[in-house]
């Protein structure tokens, strides 16, 4: 099948796949004469597995990781125990943030309750008043990247 024909069976942007390629996480594809890829079913089967571990919050690292280990059954899954186990751990610190991140947006709301003047904004006082403060700033933020994953690798 040709990159558009594996972009709607796949439901993946044609710009991700050749993403995808350039990272070595899906191989180059056949060419036929006219230089156009040419890709089959284990193209598509690797494209979902790719895409489900992306659903899953999973960095191109972690991806890259467990794609080793996929291709290479033989070896033992105990550093895909591991990865798992770090993601989950990523994945809780996470939810914590989020709501510590609630909480402060609860409060910052609560700061306005009916509509003013830009003036008068509890709100946009509160935000000003805590980016003055150094003891309010926040030293993370919620974040969509995790630890590098490459000494997993081993």
């Amino acid at each position: 099948m040709k990159i558009g024909e594996l972009s709607r069976e796949t439901g993946t942007a044609i710009e991700t796949i050749r993403f995808y390629e350039r990272e070595a996480l899906l191989p180059a594809p056949q060419r036929t004469g006219g230089n156009f890829r040419v890709y089959e079913k284990g193209h598509a089967e690797r494209l979902a597995f790719i895409r489900h571990c992306r659903s899953l919050d999973m960095t191109l690292d972690e991806v890259r990781v467990l794609l080793d280990y996929k291709d290479a059954p033989e070896r033992s899954c105990g550093e895909v125990n591991e990865l798992l186990d770090a993601h989950i751990g990523h994945v809780a610190a996470r939810i914590k943030e989020l709501r510590t991140l609630e909480k402060h947006l609860k409060a910052l709301r609560q700061q306005c309750g009916d509509a003013r003047s830009g003036v008068d904004c509890g709100i946009l006082d509160g935000i000003s008043a805590a980016a003055r403060s150094p003891a309010t700033k926040p030293s993370t933020h919620v974040r969509g990247t995790h630890r590098e994953t490459r000494a997993l690798r081993g």
